[in-house]
């Protein structure tokens, strides 16, 4: 990866529908070069380029993080099992006091309290959590 792949990644952040032309001319490069830089780079998994809603206009109105710990032969399960919830949007394996850390988006507070006391609470080697919730989200994706 070059200058010219990161400077390419810089601007896909900030707008990832942008067309590669307009890219182009911001790099004062060819459009072909932007293509086949993007396709690149798509190919062999540096990006990949996805929307991120705005979980308010969605109807998901409590977002927390929270600290897992697990039973340490678990955790690879535990983690995968969290993955596949519907609200979780994240989820990360971690040193330190826990052992996976989860971002969920739920529609109320209410549903925050279900998920974790039944389905975080039911997964096999869940020791405990701690919920962090929300308040404002200040930035959101890269």
């Amino acid at each position: 990866m070059d200058q010219l792949d990161k400077k390419i990644i810089d601007i896909l952040k900030t707008d990832g529908r942008i067309s590669n032309a307009k890219v182009a001319r911001n790099l004062d490069v060819s459009e072909g070069t932007i293509r086949r830089r993007i396709k690149r780079m798509k190919s062999e998994g540096i990006i990949n380029v996805y929307a991120v809603p705005d979980p308010e206009k969605n109807g998901y109105f409590s977002e927390a993080l929270i600290g897992i710990q697990v039973d340490p032969d678990k955790i690879d399960d535990a983690a995968n099992e969290i993955s596949n919830h519907e609200y979780t949007t994240w989820v990360a394996r971690t040193t330190g006091s826990y052992d996976i850390f989860s971002w969920v988006t739920l529609p109320t507070s209410e549903e925050l309290g279900k998920f974790l006391s039944y389905d975080l609470g039911n997964i096999d080697g869940v020791k405990k959590t701690e919920t962090f919730v929300n308040l404002k989200v200040l930035k959101r994706g890269i």
